[in-house]
């Protein structure tokens, strides 16, 4: 497979100032209601393909305890959460440059104690993240899948909430679940749909649609349909390369980007909100950590 030569780790982005809100930098949170759809691959694609629109991204792993968006990039950071929060390294040191220009904060595989923060830690985790105000206009959140209680409070904090679904039963289930619970407790009125897999745009808009019904018929959030990835057997082979498939030539690229376009040129659900951009997030999590 032919890798597209990049230009990569330091090289400096040529910013779209017009398209950065005056809030700072969006938080997105990209989210599943199940493992194994390709949430962190998106996360990774979808930050690359924002900064070739221009625009500074840091992705954060917050899959705490079971990070591993370094491993899908073949990144090794000399520092991650766990240092920060227990070893006090200064977040911009646990900042780790990626390819195609994007930086990550690794939240520390195998870490356990990442999963059970003391308030303390949770205080010296917003801090930092406060810190991150000047150096992004994108700061993607990449969460475990579920609906645990950290997962939950990145949902409720960003700015806008991306659900990764599949087309099949158990993940348009889970999917369900998940904005069912985002409904419940009133964390966003309106959730954004990427099908990821699909065969062909029928079904992307089957997936779809039979999510809209359920949630149409019986919650108060609106669904929206942000676009689809199509299968591609391309991606696999990125994935075993530890290489995102965005900097392939993949067709399954194509997808990315178009959603990339949507999410900075469409209107979103930031404007409904009075605490917005990182400043807000850090407010609103700080809350819901308490």
């Amino acid at each position: 497979m032919r890798i597209i030569k990049h230009n990569t780790f330091n090289e400096p982005v040529d910013r779209d100032s017009e398209a950065v809100p005056a809030w700072g930098p969006r938080v997105l949170t990209i989210t599943s209601g199940k493992g194994g759809v390709g949430k962190t691959n998106l996360s990774v694609n979808l930050a690359i393909a924002l900064t070739q629109l221009k625009q500074r991204v840091i992705i954060f792993d917050a899959d705490l305890g079971l990070a591993n968006v370094d491993v899908l990039l073949g990144v090794t950071p000399p520092f991650n959460l766990y240092d920060h929060l227990y070893k006090g390294i200064p977040i911009e040191d646990v900042l780790t440059p990626g390819p195609g220009g994007i930086r990550i904060i690794s939240g520390g595989s195998g870490f356990l104690e990442l999963a059970c923060l003391t308030s303390q830690q949770h205080s010296r985790l917003l801090e930092g993240l406060n810190k991150l105000n000047e150096l992004a206009d994108f700061i993607i959140i990449d969460t475990g899948a579920g609906i645990s209680k950290e997962v939950l409070a990145f949902c409720a904090a960003a700015d806008e909430v991306l659900v990764v679904v599949a087309p099949e039963p158990t993940s348009l289930a889970d999917a369900y679940g998940l904005i069912k619970v985002i409904d419940r407790f009133k964390l966003h009125r309106d959730a954004y749909l990427i099908v990821n897999q699909s065969h062909s745009e029928g079904e992307s808009l089957d997936t779809v649609n039979r999510l809209r019904v359920l949630a149409g018929k019986y919650l108060s959030v609106k669904v929206n349909y942000l676009g689809d990835i199509r299968f591609d057997p391309c991606v696999s082979q990125a994935v075993k390369k530890q290489q995102p498939f965005l900097l392939y030539n993949c067709a399954a690229a194509a997808g990315v980007k178009k959603i990339a376009h949507a999410i900075l040129h469409k209107t979103m659900a930031t404007e409904q909100q009075t605490e917005q951009g990182l400043p807000g997030f850090i407010s609103k999590l700080g809350r819901l950590f308490r």
